[in-house]
């Protein structure tokens, strides 16, 4: 098998780096950079100073720039396109992939931004819109890039309506430090990998309030279920949110120290403008790019999402941290459940 995975951020390094390196059917990898300066850069160095700093680059790995439909065209049926894009990204990448023999999977998390007031798609509506002819699914769950670049234990979901996509990503990436787990249901998937990312921001202004572990843990435990009220409406199955890439996934993102969602929650608690706390990051934080879009679909079906619609007032400057608070706290007695 070949491994193409597109995108020279921290997660598409690091996955590259994962599957290079495992040892049982080992794969030809190529990472494929936009950039023909920090390609260059990464061959020379084996190190991706920029996304990646301190994990060494597998002199196995390949690092290319070339022109993308030039390392396409030699892609056979059994080999596999890993999309490490942003999610502003994918739209345009499905696209110049239409005709691609090989399965494809992408790993951003989050919806596409609508136009208007045309709510936004996830990847797998994107990609039924633009690129219906591939073979495609999402490869998701809890997971911090640094920590699969060095090797440490990690599970994943290979989701997609395609047996042979589930296949071809247990494949590429299950190994003795990523355990990487099928399921079938797209939209449980991509819904708790959008979700959770505007959630964690929530937290992190939890966290960055002192509110404690009491607010903690019920902003993590009524954020479950938002995101599965959504879920349900959009088609998904109930038990998907339980998993790595529901349940899971959120608390990693919501409490780990490496989350960027979470930081921008922090930082913004903490007094900073929205503009400081995306700038101190370096990296994009999709949960303050998809946080509007997944209220905007949410408002479509009918489903409340309080948590999420505060954050949306907090990013857009409606109200100030504590007011966030104030008003999920102030909110009528309910019946728990989803």
């Amino acid at each position: 098998m070949k491994i193409v995975v597109i995108g020279g951020g921290a997660w598409g390094t690091a996955l590259a780096v994962n599957a290079s390196l495992k040892t049982l059917a080992p794969h030809g990898v190529t990472l494929w950079v936009r950039d023909a300066a920090q390609a260059l850069s990464m061959q020379q160095r084996r190190e991706n100073q920029r996304y990646l700093p301190g994990v060494v680059l597998p002199s196995m790995l390949d690092i290319n720039s070339q022109a993308l439909p030039e390392l396409l065209i030699a892609l056979r049926p059994e080999d596999l396109v890993i999309l490490a894009s942003p999610m502003a990204g994918l739209r345009g990448l499905l696209i110049q992939l239409r005709g691609c023999s090989a399965a494809v999977a992408w790993l951003c998390k989050g919806f596409e931004a609508g136009v208007g007031p045309a709510p936004g798609l996830m990847g797998h509506e994107i990609q039924s819109q633009v690129a219906a002819g591939l073979r495609a699914g999402v490869l998701s769950g809890p997971s911090f890039a640094q920590e699969v670049a060095l090797g440490k234990p990690t599970a994943l979901v290979a989701a997609s309506a395609d047996a042979t996509v589930r296949d071809a990503l247990v494949l590429a990436f299950h190994s003795a430090t990523l355990r990487v787990y099928a399921n079938d249901d797209v939209v449980g998937v991509e819904v708790g990998g959008a979700v959770k990312n505007v959630l964690a921001i929530a937290t992190g202004l939890c966290d960055g309030l002192q509110l404690g572990l009491n607010a903690r843990a019920a902003l993590i435990t009524r954020g479950l279920a938002e995101m599965t009220r959504l879920g349900l409406a959009l088609g998904a199955k109930a038990e998907t949110f339980m998993g790595l890439s529901g349940l899971g996934d959120l608390v990693l993102t919501a409490t780990g120290d490496l989350s960027r969602n979470r930081r921008v929650g922090q930082a913004l608690a903490h007094g900073q403008t929205l503009q400081q706390a995306i700038e101190s990051l370096g990296h994009v934080a999709e949960g303050v790019y998809s946080a509007r879009t997944v209220v905007q679909r949410a408002s479509s079906l009918g489903i409340a999402m309080p948590i999420a619609h505060c954050v949306v007032d907090l990013l857009d400057g409606r109200v100030q941290p504590s007011q966030a608070v104030a008003a999920l706290m102030g909110r009528d007695p309910t019946a728990e459940g989803i």
